[in-house]
């Protein structure tokens, strides 16, 4: 019997040596291509590898797919994989009620129970503990050793293929077709035939293990979404920000040089953009974050779209760079992909941790443009957009991601190239010399500003543009040290009204969901994007007077933020830190709001936010 549902969440957890990221990555891909719309959220410990068995070292993957409009991975599980013990118990708490348990029973022996720190004697599917599930016990690593048995392949190349089996098994029990996964596997091993058979085989025998066994009676199917017509794929927020930055460049017709130093959760872009060679894409994996920032800013100053990347400790360290960019004025895009602080934190756990230190992280009067993403697929034009000020205003900009969203995936609509603008640069121009060779004309002026307080962007080697550069404080126009006391104050609120003078070139902020005015409107920015919508919509459908809007720009704010914000009775600021939009909104407009701040390395529960803003209503 095939049972049409409207939408599921899935949690695969096991060790992080058991595939779940692996698994649960292919069954994205695969449910993309159905036409339903997801949303994932995927979990590892901060460990490159912690003790087998235990609490620590459980690593999950959560997908909520749907015929309809899906806004966040889910904040209860449908159904639950558990690979061994300690996945069961550190997952069980969000399992629905009459939730569906499927578990591998090897991964429930003495050893592995002893490990997740059950009782003696205590076995979770033995005894009655599950009662109120729904529990299918699936002998996973035995019937993968049984199916690989005369495959050559010693006892561990067998044990990691157990994931193919619980993939195939899903697969089965949500109607899918193997196709994808089969492609993928030829791709990856290509060059090692033993190992795709062995996977192939491994998973076409879970496949026929739901199909054939009595104890399975229903399988499932969910329909297209209704998502707007276009081409669509799968898409991570880091893969976004790599796309989104090869944009740019492509547009601007400049060279993308990447300096970064590798840290948790920005490595993937610099991973992906190594691979991007064939669009002139330079990569540089720098010694340290300092030295990261300082290349980015070298070929930013030769011309190059300089981009650097990290998180927040390595925020922290490039901050007297990022002023030497800020006093330089020239155009680097600083990504901060945020994760639990404070210090090093919880590597692997997401935060929006960052806002006032992309505020005010640096010495001195040194306001920079900051940007935030709000979903995966949004990353691709925040990046773009973030390139886009940077060089059109000749100034660093921040692009704030997070864990949550670099690393969880949607469906993402293919853009037009055509429909996206160009981005113009305004490079100075050479000074002819005369026929004594000298250079005609008035001397160059460096930071001589355009009607936006714009300086022209002077490419080291042109003739006739030789000018100092440095970190020193800098005469207006001339560029030369100044420790004039006019001077410096006329230079840092030149450079301050240059950056809000940004605010003349950004959409007005609209309302996403909800009427223009009344009585809440919930404000959010970056990874609440999901969770707040998701909310709002249950809300209005019940009859409340409730609206939202969400930042993509916080410096400077929209024009219009203040007059839109006066609209309302209340305002409800969400946050996964303990208030850091809330401070700027309050110190910037003078007004009293409610904050909703949550700091568990987990983004936002749906139901938290909807009962915290049905206390409020």
């Amino acid at each position: 019997m095939i049972e049409t549902k409207q939408e599921v969440t899935i949690k695969f957890a096991g060790d992080s040596g058991d595939g779940m990221q692996l698994t649960g990555n292919l069954f994205t891909d695969n449910t993309a291509l159905t036409g339903s719309d997801l949303a994932t959220f995927p979990d590892f410990p901060a460990e490159i590898r912690a003790p087998a068995g235990t609490l620590a070292g459980v690593s999950g993957f959560q997908i909520h797919f749907g015929s309809k409009k899906i806004f966040t991975p889910g904040d209860q599980y449908d159904v639950l994989v558990a690979m061994n013990a300690a996945a069961l118990k550190a997952n069980l708490n969000n399992l629905k009620d009459r939730g569906t348990v499927i578990v591998n029973e090897e991964g429930f022996d003495s050893k592995n129970l002893r490990l997740a720190k059950y009782e003696d004697g205590e076995n979770p599917i033995e005894n009655d503990s599950l009662s109120d599930y729904e529990l299918f016990k699936i002998p996973v690593t035995k019937l993968t050793k049984e199916c690989l048995k005369d495959s050559g392949l010693g006892t561990k190349e067998q044990d990691r293929s157990k994931n193919m089996f619980v993939l195939g098994f899903i697969l089965w029990r949500y109607s899918r077709s193997l196709d994808s996964v089969t492609t993928y596997l030829q791709k990856k091993f290509a060059k090692k035939p033993t190992l795709i058979d062995a996977n192939l085989k491994v998973l076409k025998a879970g496949y026929h293990y739901g199909d054939t066994t009595e104890t399975f009676t229903t399988s499932y199917e969910i329909k297209s979404a209704p998502l707007e017509k276009g081409t669509y794929r799968n898409i991570t927020g880091g893969q976004a920000l790599v796309y989104g930055l090869i944009t740019a460049s492509q547009k601007s017709g400049l060279p993308l040089f990447y300096g970064s130093y590798p840290i948790t959760p920005a490595s993937d872009v610099l991973h992906l953009l190594a691979a991007q060679k064939h669009f002139g894409v330079k990569t540089f994996q720098a010694e340290d974050e300092i030295a990261a920032v300082c290349a980015a800013i070298g070929a930013s100053y030769g011309g190059n779209l300089g981009i650097t990347g990290t998180s927040g400790p390595g925020l922290a360290l490039k901050g007297e760079a990022m002023g030497l960019a800020m006093i330089l004025e020239l155009p680097l895009v600083i990504l901060n992909i945020q994760r639990g602080g404070p210090s090093t934190g919880m590597p692997t756990k997401t935060e929006q941790a960052d806002l006032l230190m992309a505020m005010y992280g640096r010495n001195g009067e040194s306001p920079l443009p900051i940007i935030a993403a709000q979903s995966p697929a949004d990353a691709f034009m925040t990046a773009y957009e973030a390139c886009k000020i940077a060089i059109q205003h000749m100034t660093p900009v921040i692009l704030l991601s997070d864990g949550y969203i670099a690393n969880g995936a949607e469906p993402w609509k293919f853009p037009n190239a055509a429909d996206i603008e160009k981005i113009t640069v305004n490079f100075a121009a050479a000074k002819k010399a005369n026929e004594n060779g000298a250079q005609n004309g008035e001397a160059f002026l460096p930071y001589k500003r355009d009607e936006n307080l714009v300086r022209k962007w002077a490419i080291p080697g042109t003739p006739g543009l030789g000018h100092r550069i440095g970190g020193l404080e800098k005469e207006y126009d001339t560029g030369n040290v100044s420790y004039d006391p006019d001077n410096h104050e006329l230079m840092t609120k030149t450079r301050a009204e240059k950056i809000a003078k940004i605010a003349n070139f950004l959409p007005e902020q609209k309302i996403d969901i909800g009427n223009e005015k009344g009585k809440i409107l919930v404000l959010g920015w970056g990874s609440t994007f999901g969770v707040i919508n998701a909310v709002v919509n249950t809300l209005i459908e019940e009859g409340h007077e409730v609206s939202s809007t969400h930042l993509r720009y916080l410096n400077p704010f929209p024009k219009n933020l203040e007059q839109l914000l006066n609209q309302f009775d209340k305002i409800i600021i969400p946050e996964i830190n303990t208030g850091q939009l809330a401070t700027l909104i309050k110190a910037q407009f003078l007004k009293e709001v409610v904050q909703f701040n949550k700091v568990r390395g987990l983004p936002i529960s749906k139901i938290d936010l909807y009962q915290f803003i049905k206390e409020q209503l």
